[in-house]
């Protein structure tokens, strides 16, 4: 049912690569990778300036990040078991880029409320919350390899050569 509303959708919008995807996660996922860097950046920035004004669009952009990380890690959640998949990738991969990217989610959430109790950003504790931001690229970074690797090395949501590969270094 889900994949003949996707591939309607893509039919509508003129997205022919769309109906070969296996789920929606790969059309969310680029979302929140790019606002919580983008949110990150614009809090780095706006300390090292001095512009409040900046670290407020670092807020408002580190809420829509969060948001966005909501939804994909929850069509994360619901497209992992249906992935076509080796075991040994679901092992070597999946696992690890699943617990990955919610804890993402968890620490993006968690310094989003803390900056929503300070706005726009913490004045007690600022090194640790900036600190933190660093930490969430960098497992962003992380997470997106094994999703990447997943996509790129052993054709995880899509239909180009036959399934399943298995895991190799």
């Amino acid at each position: 049912m889900l994949a003949d509303l996707l591939r309607a959708a893509a039919r509508l919008f003129s997205l022919p690569g769309a109906q070969h995807l296996q789920n929606i996660h790969p059309l969310v996922v680029h979302f929140p990778i790019a606002l919580l860097f983008a949110a990150a950046l614009m809090y780095w920035l706006g300390f090292l300036a001095r512009r409040e004004s900046w670290q407020w669009s670092g807020l408002w952009t580190l809420l829509l990040g969060v948001l966005g990380a909501v939804v994909a890690v929850a069509t994360g959640l619901y497209a992992a078991p249906g992935v076509m998949l080796a075991p040994s990738v679901k092992t070597a991969l999946l696992a690890y880029h699943k617990r990955t990217m919610i804890a993402v989610l968890i620490l993006s959430a968690a310094l989003a409320l803390w900056a929503i109790a300070a706005r726009p950003m913490p004045a007690r504790g600022r090194g640790a919350f900036l600190a933190m931001l660093v930490l969430v690229v960098a497992l962003i970074a992380k997470g997106a390899d094994y999703g990447g690797r997943m996509v790129y090395d052993y054709n995880a949501g899509g239909y180009a050569c036959g399934q399943p590969i298995e895991f190799s270094q």
